[in-house]
């Protein structure tokens, strides 16, 4: 299998074209023709990661978030980036990251939270220029749930240490906006499509005073709203070529700690 063979199945579904200008998805270590034997599949490729595919024969990573954001100005391990580039070079492990084209692909990161959720009626938050992209989703629950029952029922689906909320000014949830990964930029799209909640991370302290008493914002963990990209890609390759060993990683974990 070469390794133009995988990205080309990962682009038919999130097209390089939908990543953001800052973005750094597609190939970031490796080349296109290169011979491949056995996928891992990441949030973040980290050291711990490239021991992992290392233990395991795995000679292509594919990874939610690129390793590689900023041009790297010297090679001399003096940080975990420069070592995870080290390490897959001399191990000839290739590295290949869907970022923003994830995100923003129709049944893409966000799509998949409200299907965990299950959510109906679901739509685009905030649309783009193609047909059926855009970032964030809101749908409804098929009943009314309390939103207190609500927010512990995201914790243990998604498994969050803790929820950072704003005020609880709805007291039961039915329509849910939701944007993984960092969407402070998307509050007021999610209350003018009327959510009850919008599920997003990275929130500011001055986020959370935007609900104008209409919407809970709440914060439920970058590392947790993104997890899912692991059985996204999963299905992507393994229906498509299930006879090529595509892996998940067992240490793909969050970087954030809770003490509650």
């Amino acid at each position: 299998m070469k390794v133009r063979d995988i990205t080309s199945l990962i682009e038919e579904f999130a097209p390089l074209k939908l990543q953001e200008s800052y973005d750094n998805a597609g190939l970031i270590v490796g080349r296109e023709d290169d011979e491949i034997h056995r996928v891992l599949l990441v949030v973040d490729v980290t050291e711990e990661v490239i021991e992992e595919a290392i233990e395991n024969q795995c000679d292509m990573i594919v990874a939610h978030h690129p390793i590689i954001f900023h041009p790297l100005k010297r090679f001399n391990s003096s940080t975990y980036v420069e070592r995870c580039v080290e390490q897959a070079i001399r191990h000839g492990i290739v590295i290949y990251a869907a970022h923003t084209n994830l995100d923003s692909a129709q049944d893409g990161m966000s799509w998949r939270v409200a299907q965990m959720l299950g959510l109906e009626r679901v739509s685009v938050l905030d649309e783009t220029n193609m047909e059926g992209a855009g970032f964030g989703v809101v749908g409804e629950l098929s009943e009314p749930i309390r939103s207190e029952d609500f927010m512990r029922r995201v914790m243990r689906e998604f498994s969050v240490g803790a929820i950072r909320h704003s005020d609880i000014v709805k007291s039961e949830i039915r329509r849910v906006a939701i944007c993984t990964g960092a969407g402070g930029s998307l509050i007021d799209k999610a209350r003018c499509a009327g959510a009850d909640i919008y599920l997003t991370s990275d929130l500011k302290y001055n986020d959370f005073m935007r609900h104008e008493n209409s919407i809970i914002l709440a914060d439920i963990g970058h590392f947790e709203s993104e997890y899912c990209v692991i059985q996204i890609l999963f299905d992507i390759l393994s229906k498509k070529i299930p006879i090529f060993a595509v892996r998940k990683s067992v240490r793909s974990r969050n970087p954030v700690n809770y003490m509650v």
